[in-house]
């Protein structure tokens, strides 16, 4: 399993809409988002900042398997306005890159 962070940024006055929407996604996302191999997907937010840590089984392939999805599509057209960069779920980013790790260090593994 794969545990990537990611950040995104939203738009300035967006902060309240954002929680809301976010209260409880739709049932019918959150399937498809387990069903893409997530196990969990949290998000902080610190002001307009927002940090994602999604645990995902492959994220590439989770992030192919909803790029044409109705129902991802959907959810992205709520969410989307809020951010201040749209994410249209092409590309091949792996998040942000792991600078160190306490576990790995004591393990030896490499970061």
């Amino acid at each position: 399993m794969q545990r990537i962070l990611s950040r995104t940024r939203l738009r300035a006055g967006n902060e309240a809409a954002y929680d809301a929407v976010h209260a409880a996604v739709p049932p019918a996302l959150a399937e498809r988002l387990r069903a893409a191999g997530v196990h969990d997907w949290t998000i902080w937010r610190d002001g307009q900042d927002l940090v994602h840590l999604v645990e995902v089984e492959d994220y590439r392939a989770m992030r192919r398997s909803l790029a044409d999805d109705p129902v991802n599509a959907e959810w992205q057209a709520t969410i989307n306005p809020l951010l201040e960069a749209d994410d249209d779920y092409s590309g091949g980013d792996d998040g942000l890159p792991r600078v160190w790790s306490l576990a790995a260090q004591l393990d030896g593994a490499a970061p």
